[in-house]
């Protein structure tokens, strides 16, 4: 299978989870080699441990040591693989857009964006540079919710339909890269968009909803990111109590 492929088949996955009832069921695709974890202590924290594991036969191995990150103003539960809002038989609040939190579950990731013309060496997934016309669409009576776009050069018949977006250029460091999670792929209006990995403020200032951390190991990890790669937020006692039907790697108590 192609990356394009790949990348496809886990957009569809997930765009088809995204409004089922939700499940536990088949959660990481057989295809996944790789995924990326993130532990919160419980709903309301700001901090992260995160984690980059290989899959060999059946079995996740550790790919490096854990580093620290920031989500936003606590987590809620988000659209994803694992369906939207909250596996059956879990509790919890479902992400809402403005809500600050960082969606949980299990997601995709669709491509990668950044200030640099290249992204960095080896890296997998596709890179767009961006300039001040490129923006994430967070008004959810648009047509182009959830989507990032480049406003001067939509498509033919495209307009600018948006009453309120997130700019992909910024002036500080933030984006210097991005990679973009797939939260919410079917694009219900209401459930949240811009969800990305991206720099870190500061090891202490929580983000609005996205997953942050210092920018030279996000450039590691894009350098290392492979196609089917899927990133997982969760905090410990739902990590704990999912990861056998989920087939997460055990964490590290």
């Amino acid at each position: 299978m192609t990356r394009a492929a790949l990348v496809a088949a886990l957009l569809i996955a997930a765009a088809g989870a995204a409004r089922a009832e939700p499940t536990d069921a088949a959660v990481i695709p057989a295809s996944t080699r790789q995924l990326i974890t993130g532990v919160i202590a419980d709903w309301d924290a700001t901090q992260v441990t995160l984690r980059r594991w290989r899959r060999d036969g059946d079995a996740w191995i550790a790919d490096g040591a854990a580093w620290q990150g920031v989500i936003g103003k606590g987590a809620a539960w988000g659209a994803g693989l694992h369906g939207s809002g909250p596996p059956r038989g879990r509790d919890g609040a479902a992400k809402r857009e403005g809500d600050g939190k960082s969606p949980a579950g299990a997601f995709a990731l669709r491509a990668t964006y950044g200030y640099a013309a290249r992204p960095p060496a080896k890296a997998a997934l596709p890179y767009t540079q961006v300039t001040a016309d490129w923006q994430c669409v967070d008004d959810a009576e648009s047509p182009h919710y959830t989507q990032i776009v480049d406003r001067a050069h939509l498509p033919a018949g495209a307009t600018v339909d948006w009453k309120s977006a997130e700019a992909m250029r910024r002036r500080d460091a933030l984006y210097t890269w991005v990679v973009d999670i797939a939260h919410n792929p079917a694009a219900h209006p209401g459930d949240g968009s811009c969800i990305f990995l991206h720099v870190w403020r500061t090891a202490t200032a929580a983000t609005v909803g996205c997953t942050a951390m210092p920018e030279r190991k996000l450039a590691t990890l894009i350098a290392g990111l492979d196609p089917s790669a899927v990133y997982v937020l969760l905090p410990r006692t739902e990590y704990d109590a999912l990861a056998r039907s989920w087939g997460l790697p055990p964490r590290a108590k």
